[in-house]
């Protein structure tokens, strides 16, 4: 079978594509024959060295997210047979082989059924932008741990960021759940999208005052900051959010560092929330599976330019240029055609 490998951290050169022979499903896996591989930034991070400069493996196949159809399943391995229309998480998450190539074998708790009429395409977006934006949307004191239609409704939650992919899974179960979305953008272009993703409203933060604008749309503040620029964003956040609110910090763009005034924190029990896809319980992590495949099934969940996330696509044999062009901040997803959908 093809395969994209790397056996070094570096640039996307040490991408190679190669041939490897066919791993069979242990007890408790599933072999997945991959349609659709999608990029993320921690894609191009962990092959850039984000995690040292060894790998931990001799040799990597990158790429977390995935969709396709199972090939084979090992022994106790129930609720999925061959054949089956499947999206994949944490494909390469302490493993060596993830999600760009023909097929890969996975533990059975990271192959999840793909509804009944949702594309390839749909479920390689499904992992780690709409699990992280389910662990940011169920953390909060006085709300839901789980999401379903309406386990939100007359909360307001205020993404950063809209235009890109976890803005967008956050905008979309957000509105699922029956919230009202307040989003952040940087100009007309990223408006539209994430109004396309269901916002209600959006706020152009170079040329608006963020606070004045959202205390308009909620004059007591919103219930949720799904945050992907903290240490430029924190003391606006902390303006809006509501006692007993959450502020979930997703990623660190601008900035490694933050300061915030400890007794505005405690005061209001307002909770600074982290999210990483990694190091989410087990529990968190099915629950998160369960409740997006269930927005899915809804139709409440999708991806291109209609839904406010364009689709970009590049042949197995270009997966550096894919990685580059993530790492470059295009807008809108990225994902490998690994075969014929």
């Amino acid at each position: 079978m093809r395969a994209i490998v790397f056996t070094r951290p570096g640039a996307s050169d040490v991408l190679q594509l190669v041939d490897r022979e066919v791993a069979a499903p242990g007890a408790g896996e599933v072999r997945v024959r991959v349609v659709r591989s999608a990029v993320n930034p921690t894609d191009w991070k962990a092959r850039g060295g984000s995690t040292g400069s060894r790998l931990a493996f001799d040799e990597v196949v990158p790429n977390q997210d995935g969709a396709g159809v199972v090939d084979a399943v090992g022994e106790g391995v129930d609720g999925l047979a061959v054949g089956d229309r499947v999206w994949l998480m944490l494909a390469q998450h302490q493993r060596p082989t993830g999600t760009a190539q023909e097929l890969t074998v996975l533990p059975v708790d990271r192959v999840h059924r793909l509804p009944e009429g949702a594309s390839f395409d749909l479920g390689a977006d499904l992992g780690v932008p709409a699990v992280t934006a389910h662990r940011a949307l169920t953390t909060l004191e006085d709300g839901p741990r789980r999401l379903t239609a309406g386990a939100l409704a007359g909360r307001t939650v205020l993404v950063a960021g809209g235009a890109g992919a976890v803005g967008n899974a956050a905008i979309q179960l957000a509105r699922w759940a029956g919230a009202t979305v307040v989003t952040t953008v940087s100009g007309p272009e990223k408006a539209a999208l994430a109004t396309a993703a269901g916002a209600q409203h959006t706020v152009d933060y170079r040329r608006e005052d963020v606070v004045r604008a959202v205390h308009a749309i909620a004059p007591e503040g919103v219930d949720i900051v799904v945050e992907v620029a903290p240490a430029q964003n924190l003391e606006t956040d902390l303006a809006l959010i509501r006692p007993r609110g959450t502020i979930s910090i997703y990623a660190n763009n601008g900035g490694d560092r933050l300061t915030f005034p400890v007794r505005g924190m405690f005061s209001t029990n307002v909770r600074l929330q982290g999210v990483l896809l990694y190091t989410i319980g087990a529990a968190a992590l099915a629950a998160a599976a369960e409740d997006v495949t269930a927005a899915v099934a809804d139709g409440a969940f999708g991806v291109g330019e209609e839904h406010g996330l364009p689709l970009h696509h590049y042949p197995l044999e270009q997966t550096a240029a894919a990685h580059d062009a993530v790492e470059g901040g295009i807008v809108g997803k990225v994902l490998i055609d690994v075969a014929e959908g």
